[in-house]
């Protein structure tokens, strides 16, 4: 099954929430960047259905998540090499 690239995107709205279950639920996808806050791209065959039905389990029901399909064209600015490296790796 081919894999795509997917964006997924949080907030967690609780004040002192703690992150490392929703952390450990999307680097276990095993491809992942994530060089802003609360953005990531994860590397998988699932469908943006599924993921967002897997992270969903680690956060609260007050939470945001997003997660969305990328087509490959992307632009971006003021990322160190290995980060950019990543993204024309992987989009």
């Amino acid at each position: 099954m081919a894999t795509r690239s997917l964006l997924v995107g949080y907030d967690l709205n609780r004040p002192g929430q703690d992150y490392s279950r929703l952390i450990e639920a999307i680097e276990a996808y095993g491809t992942w960047w994530h060089s802003l806050d609360s953005t990531w791209i994860i590397k998988t065959p699932k469908s943006v259905t599924q993921v967002r039905d897997e992270l969903r389990r680690h956060i609260d029901s007050s939470d945001e998540l997003f997660v969305a399909e990328l087509t490959g064209h992307a632009a971006w600015s003021g990322f160190d090499q290995t980060s950019s490296e990543w993204l024309k790796k992987y989009l």
